[in-house]
């Protein structure tokens, strides 16, 4: 809806009242998705609160794409760009390698965005993606279905069809990473409105991290690649877990340092597989 630019900056002053950096940008979002002062007023009372401004929008955009989130969802991160342009490297050295399109796995894929962001950006063969979170999948299947994804509920690799076992080539894993002991210092949109097992990753944040490299070998296709974000003082650490899991590691830190990519690669045969 319209305002006027009165009532626009009586918005952005409640907004940033409230601690909203980006102020003026979440006013112009809200009273574009508000088709009425009501509801307007209700969606600035919410943000003013602390819900995430995705949740009120129903979308983030991530990857150049607009991803359907909503309330109990965890939101994708945009340092989170990196992971997917990794994978996307990966599938794309897979064509390259073998003359046939790459199978993908988006694990821990919560509303599957880095699964949407690479299927868009490389063509594969399938796209599978699962999550624990019965909240999650909804919004997965609404975002990867466009793709022709397949999206699994359940814990970690019993989610997917026994078929996959040794023919992922692509397995990418934004699995919680935050220690435990840390999970109070995150930001309130974060820690009130989004779920724990998207945040919590253990005493060490590499609780799931340990179990996606144990089970990664025995799915991974020869030469397939496990590619996974963490903290960049996490890295090393699942660096050796996967180099302990008999994969191949290499580590891409931020340039800030924050975060980093782990690629850990299963060894390839002598002989590829048919094209397809």
């Amino acid at each position: 809806m319209l305002l006027s630019p009165a009532a626009t900056a009586d918005l952005v002053a409640r907004l940033r009242a409230a601690g909203c950096v980006f102020a003026e940008d979440e006013a112009r979002l809200l009273a574009d998705a508000a088709a009425s002062p009501a509801e307007l007023g209700d969606l600035a009372a919410r943000r003013a609160a602390g819900t995430p401004l995705e949740h009120l929008l129903g979308a983030v955009e991530f990857c150049g794409l607009r991803i359907a989130v909503g309330p109990g969802v965890f939101v994708p991160r945009q340092r989170t760009a990196a992971l997917v342009a990794r994978a996307v490297q990966a599938a794309a050295g897979v064509r390259a390698r073998t003359g046939r399109r790459p199978v993908a796995v988006d694990l821990c894929c919560g509303c599957g965005a880095v699964g949407l962001a690479v299927a868009t950006a490389v063509e594969l063969a399938e796209l599978h993606a699962a999550d624990v979170d019965p909240a999650a999948l909804p919004y997965a299947r609404r975002n990867l279905g466009p793709v022709g994804g397949s999206v699994h509920g359940g814990d970690l690799y019993d989610a997917l069809p026994g078929r996959l076992r040794g023919a992922v080539d692509v397995l990418v894993v934004n699995a919680p990473y935050v220690p435990t002991g840390a999970l109070a210092l995150l930001p309130p949109e974060a820690r009130l409105h989004e779920p724990r097992t998207a945040l919590d990753g253990g005493p060490d944040g590499l609780g799931v991290h340990r179990r996606v490299a144990a089970g990664a070998p025995a799915w991974l296709a020869p030469g397939g690649s496990l590619l996974v974000e963490v903290g960049g003082d996490q890295a090393p650490g699942l660096a050796d877990v996967v180099t302990r899991a008999g994969l191949s590691a290499r580590v891409d830190v931020s340039s800030d340092g924050g975060t980093a990519v782990v690629t850990a690669t299963l060894d390839a045969t002598p002989v590829d597989r048919v094209p397809d």
